[in-house]
């Protein structure tokens, strides 16, 4: 009898943060808290620590996903160097149009610091 083998996809940091904007786009908020570390660290840049933790990501995007029907990023560039994945959104909340510029920073398959550069 032989031995079936099983494919593993190794999941890049660009998947991993393609698939957390995947998440927030659909404003499913299982799929988005799937990309992230149980200790995620969330920082204003350089150094300003907004909060910590999966539980308080899922405090904040839960409401904003609940709260804003036209949520959606906009992609308008990607760098990758490595474990570090740095994008240019624009994001349309309501009526406001933000800018961005978002640094992920991964460790073990998943999203360990984010850093907002506005």
């Amino acid at each position: 009898m032989k031995k079936k083998r099983l494919l593993t996809i190794e999941e890049t940091p660009t998947a991993l943060v393609q698939r957390q904007l995947n998440g927030y786009n659909c404003r499913n908020i299982m799929s988005f808290l799937e990309t992230y570390a149980d200790d995620v660290e969330i920082y204003t840049f350089p150094d300003q620590l907004l909060y910590k933790g999966k539980d308080e990501l899922r405090k904040n995007y839960s409401k904003k996903f609940e709260d804003t029907p036209n949520l959606h990023c906009e992609l308008l560039g990607r760098m990758v160097q490595g474990n570090i994945v740095i994008d240019k959104e624009r994001v349309q909340v309501n009526n406001d149009i933000i800018e961005a510029i978002v640094i992920y920073h991964i460790e073990n398959n998943k999203i360990k610091k984010v850093y907002f550069v506005r």
